[in-house]
């Protein structure tokens, strides 16, 4: 029930208008990103790449409402990525399709993914957003992997179709990173037991590993905060004698800081999501369905009001 109500308030406007400018909730939301602004990402990336901590940027947003905004969004995206380059940091990029005009076209979100890439430093990412847009945004993918390889495709485990999808990329030797899924859908496009979507990321996850050891997939990032199924990774990353430059664990800025500072002692691949900018209510309504517990450090700012 919680995490159906928190699903719900991700995608109302009102809320994402009016909440906000609760200062509780501001300072709730400080706790999962350092800032609003580039800057504020990229000095807590230069902090945490000086203590072994790579990571990955990106800019919230999504479903832009015109081609020029898509034009804007990608211009930031290209002097973020010259920024990164400049300072030497090791810092990829994740981008939403929406947010750079999918729902203008396809073409459109392909033209400025492109020219991220000719920018940035490493790889840059593509994510999975609602299920409405697998197929276009996959091939968004798949045209800009045609002109690079540094580009990679977000995955969700809890949708029925994925393992069919990662069969059909596996030809092109993609880079994938697998999340769990934290938008709300129907029964007939998503598991809704966790049992069911923790199994399918497992398999997923273990799939893609032996993939990577095989030659037939480039990087493999396993995006979860679950210590079992980190666990679970890293026992088939060891097996199959997988090195730790072909695969990571990812996990977000603010999120299980213990877990992060574990793997870190232990010499796990890691590599830690930083968000930015001004539009982050859905974003962090979804992070608090995927982990309803966090709701309870949100309790404690409004008591601390």
């Amino acid at each position: 029930m919680l995490r159906s109500s928190l699903l719900w308030a991700s995608t109302n406007p009102f809320l994402a208008r009016r909440m906000p400018s609760y200062g509780f909730v501001r300072r709730a939301v400080r706790r999962f990103m350092p800032g609003e602004t580039p800057e504020d990402a990229l000095r807590e990336a230069a902090r945490m790449g000086a203590g072994g901590v790579p990571t990955v940027v990106t800019w919230l947003g999504e479903n832009v409402h015109s081609v020029e905004e898509a034009r804007d969004v990608a211009d930031g995206y290209r002097a973020l990525a010259a920024t990164v380059k400049e300072r030497g940091l090791d810092v990829e990029l994740s981008v939403k399709p929406t947010h750079l005009g999918l729902e203008h076209g396809v073409d459109v979100a392909v033209g400025h993914i492109e020219a991220i890439a000719e920018v940035a430093r490493g790889i840059v990412w593509i994510d999975m957003e609602g299920s409405a847009h697998v197929d276009s945004t996959l091939a968004a993918w798949g045209a800009v992997r045609d002109r690079t390889p540094d580009v990679g495709i977000c995955l969700q485990a809890y949708l029925h179709r994925t393992e069919s999808d990662l069969e059909r990329l596996l030809p092109r030797t993609p880079n994938i990173r697998l999340v769990k899924g934290a938008y709300r859908e129907p029964s007939d496009i998503a598991m809704e037991r966790k049992s069911q979507v923790d199994e399918s990321f497992r398999r997923l996850t273990s799939r893609m590993l032996r993939e990577r050891a095989a030659g037939r997939m480039g990087k493999v990032a396993v995006a979860t905060h679950d210590r079992r199924l980190i666990a679970d990774a890293g026992r088939v990353a060891f097996e199959i004698g997988l090195p730790s430059d072909a695969w990571e664990i990812e996990m977000l800025y603010g999120i299980a800081t213990e877990e992060q500072r574990r793997l870190v002692s232990a010499e796990t691949p890691l590599r830690v999501l930083i968000s930015y900018g001004e539009h982050w209510f859905p974003w962090y309504m979804r992070r608090l369905a995927e982990r309803p517990a966090n709701v309870g450090f949100v309790l404690k700012q409004l008591v601390a009001r």
